[in-house]
């Protein structure tokens, strides 16, 4: 029996978040799926996040134990042969018996995608959120670099359990652009429900000088909550989440399936 860690890529757009509901389509459900037609008995995969309703991921992490009596490489062949277009396995790890895609993880990676256009684009609409008039990117990176550092984040989100605590340390936030559309980076050692959606909204909020830098100020420095809203689900993408290396055995890319039987 070996424990298996995957990368995962989805396409949330028809997905009812990745955690398994009852009998909804969720991630879960449908790589559970996959995973017992190639032999997989146990109850449920460990991962290292639960992302929204209509949030994507190209670096979502899935872990279980599974009897494979065949090369790796083949593995990610057979699991990906089972799963729909939106979802994929991109790379396989061995890992060690106790790790844990949640627990273990030492920082997450966010990005989150706006195009700046007076016109709705249904080919950009599937995974970034319109905005117009144009954002000032100095604003936005004027707000960005408020959230770096170690903060009481309760004013941008909620524990995942009652009275857990909310303060969280965010390693990197910034925007870019390209053209007409705006990136935001976030990194952080972990993130609160909806904090991702929140701080974009705050800081387009912002940029459109509909709060101010201290309605920023006090948010973070003294959690006092502003004006309410999340950016739209669509325009987020769990990109990475990294660990230690030391409990990682080999790692097998999606490069090396061409050569496999």
């Amino acid at each position: 029996m070996v424990h298996y860690q995957l990368r995962l890529v989805y396409d949330g757009t028809e997905f009812f978040g990745f955690q398994r509901q009852g009998q909804t389509r969720t991630v879960q459900s449908v790589f559970e799926g996959a995973l017992r037609e190639i032999g997989w008995e146990d109850d449920s995969i460990l991962f290292a996040g639960r992302t929204d309703t209509g949030v994507h991921a190209s670096g979502q992490i899935v872990v279980f134990d599974l009897d494979w009596h065949h090369p790796d490489a083949l593995l990610i062949k057979a699991l990906n042969a089972k799963l729909p277009n939106d979802v994929a396995v991109d790379s396989l790890r061995r890992a060690e018996a106790d790790f844990h895609p949640r627990y273990d993880a030492s920082s997450r990676r966010y990005v989150y995608s706006i195009y700046q256009s007076p016109i709705r684009n249904p080919l950009q609409d599937r995974y970034a959120w319109r905005v117009w008039p144009e954002l000032d990117i100095s604003l936005l990176n004027q707000a960005a670099r408020m959230f770096v550092g170690r903060h009481d984040f309760s004013a941008f989100g909620r524990a995942m359990k009652p009275g857990a605590t909310t303060i969280r340390e965010v390693f990197m936030s910034r925007w870019s652009q390209k053209e007409d559309s705006l990136t935001y980076e976030v990194k952080a050692n972990a993130f609160l429900y909806h904090m991702v959606r929140r701080l974009v909204y705050v800081q387009v909020m912002f940029a459109e000088q509909k709060i101010s830098l201290e309605d920023l100020s006090e948010a973070i420095d003294n959690a006092k909550r502003i004006k309410p809203g999340l950016a739209p689900s669509r325009g987020l993408n769990l990109a990475e989440v990294t660990y230690s290396e030391s409990k990682h055995v080999k790692i097998v890319e999606c490069e090396n399936f061409d050569d496999m039987a």
